[in-house]
């Protein structure tokens, strides 16, 4: 029997939960719980609406790898918290004051509900996904509100990427056919069009001067990126002459870009269980977790949905 997958990019999806859901939604204490109970809501609407077979949220353990930055130092950079260094030193991301203490609630409901969380040292939640959708044997849904995602899109495997478009609760279906209408070029395309272009709210200068559309028309000419390059080298071929200067202005990015850009595809992993649990699998947490953060309904409608 082949089995739907689902991979929740899960940190994208609680912060559009924040900010979809009024800070008003409190605890019986006065905490801010907006973010939980919304992402919750999600989760039970996206298994009603998409039956997946398995279930995986998929975490950041690292927002930020070293490797990453070592090779194009500006990688997220304006992101970084500057009044929370970390004692290992390892940088913290700038997050609104409420959302952050939601984060451990979030973690322990889903712990408890059983839905599978996964991460690995060293690794953002992008690359916890590429390397679940490549080792996938059926259709794979992909729940995120980052483009970067986009380049996993595979029609010939069914991968597709759902991407919330108004809060939570409006999703486009993304494929090759989206994705050819919206940027020009299929999901194996995509990482390079996206290095290209650029890309200010993960710090990616791109290469200046050429913007999407541009990206687009190279990679239709020269079929990738080193097709692009070998024509920036070649005086012979049908490049503009400011282009042919920005693209070899900018040939130390564009050969260190594509390991940044691109999702990894091989992180070692834990042993877990991605079936969608039908039954809690703590039920007495999850009582004492409702109870103490008033999760009540939104619990009860996912409990619900997982039911079946």
């Amino acid at each position: 029997m082949t089995r739907r997958l689902m991979l929740l990019d899960t940190s994208s999806l609680y912060f559009r939960a924040y900010f979809g859901v009024p800070e008003s939604v409190r605890a019986p204490d006065g905490t801010p719980v907006n973010a939980v109970r919304g992402l919750l809501d999600f989760i039970a609407r996206l298994v009603q609406d998409h039956h997946p077979d398995d279930l995986v949220a998929c975490m950041d353990f690292d927002w930020r790898p070293k490797w990453r930055v070592d090779l194009i130092p500006s990688y997220k950079a304006h992101r970084v918290a500057e009044e929370a260094p970390a004692p290992d030193g390892v940088d913290q991301e700038e997050v609104p004051d409420t959302l952050s203490p939601q984060v451990p609630v979030i973690d322990e409901v889903l712990d408890a509900v059983g839905i599978a969380r996964v991460g690995a040292d060293g690794y953002e939640a992008d690359d916890i996904i590429g390397t679940l959708a490549g080792r996938a044997s059926g259709p794979v849904d992909i729940v995120t509100g980052d483009r970067d995602l986009f380049q996993l899109v595979d029609d010939s495997r069914a991968a597709r990427v759902l991407y919330p478009v108004k809060g939570v609760g409006t999703l486009q279906v993304i494929d090759e056919d989206a994705l050819r209408e919206k940027y020009g070029v299929g999901g194996a395309g995509y990482a390079e069009l996206a290095l290209l272009r650029g890309d200010t709210s993960d710090g990616l200068p791109g290469v200046p001067g050429i913007g999407e559309k541009t990206a687009a028309k190279l990679l239709a000419s020269y079929g990738d990126l080193a097709g692009i390059m070998a024509a920036a080298a070649d005086p012979a071929s049908k490049l503009t002459p400011a282009q042919r200067r920005r693209l070899e202005e900018a040939r130390e990015y564009v050969a260190v870009a594509p390991k940044v850009v691109r999702v990894a595809s091989d992180v070692p992993l834990p042993a877990f269980d991605p079936a969608l649990p039908r039954q809690p699998r703590d039920a007495r947490a999850v009582e004492e977790l409702a109870e103490r953060w008033g999760l009540g309904g939104s619990l009860r409608r996912l409990l619900s949905t997982l039911e079946g």
